[in-house]
């Protein structure tokens, strides 16, 4: 250590009415330094499916409404990006294409951009994309292809000013909606869906049915 470093830390103790460390204490304080463990890690918040191609996107939403116990009726944003993708194949799903209603359970978006810095969607509003999808319904489903994750929110700026200029509105959506207004508990659902469920399509090109991962 420096003299400099070493009367810096010096002038620090002093003002802290403190001596220097015995060296059991200082060997401790060195080995946890060294061992770089790891803070909590909070449960994630978003629930995320991985599969090989649109084919297998119909089976993932089953499979997920299935488990969280939900109904099999979704309405789907009226998205032409969305007919690619075979619905028929599951016909126990009943699907409804437009703006969401109040009563509506389940909806399911596709996104414009995921930002890997975050883990952030960024959706953006107009006719094929109502923003009442993404906040009316307890349960958003948000259809995510590979080619559009980006490291970013400035390469997510970037991409929209390409693709042709500014919707009117911009959701960024990194969790269900939550608040601790009340009381400082956790309140899930308070302006939103209170479950946020990605499907990770690493192909948008493939035909053929991919098992998910």
């Amino acid at each position: 250590m420096s003299e400099a470093r070493e009367q810096i830390l010096a002038g620090i103790r002093r003002s802290l009415k403190r001596g220097r460390l015995d060296a059991a204490r200082e060997t401790e304080l060195r080995d946890r330094v060294a061992a770089h463990r790891r803070n909590l890690v909070p449960a994630r918040a978003a629930a995320v499916a991985r599969v090989n191609s649109p084919a297998a996107v119909p089976e993932a939403v089953a499979r997920y409404l299935a488990a969280e116990n939900l109904p099999a009726d979704l309405v789907l944003a009226p998205d032409l990006s969305l007919d690619d993708i075979l619905w028929d194949a599951r016909p126990l799903l009943r699907t409804r294409r437009g703006r969401a209603e109040a009563g509506d359970t389940v909806s399911l978006t596709r996104c414009f951009v995921a930002i890997a810095e975050t883990g952030t969607l960024m959706l953006i509003s107009g006719a094929e994309t109502p923003t009442t999808l993404n906040f009316l319904p307890d349960t958003h489903i948000v259809l995510v292809y590979a080619d559009q994750v980006v490291a970013t929110y400035e390469d997510g700026w970037d991409r929209l000013r390409t693709d042709g200029g500014m919707p009117r509105a911009i959701n960024f959506i990194t969790g269900p909606s939550r608040t601790g207004d009340i009381e400082q508990r956790i309140e899930l659902g308070a302006h939103g869906p209170r479950r946020l469920h990605i499907i990770l399509v690493d192909d948008r090109q493939k035909a053929t049915d991919g098992e998910s991962k």
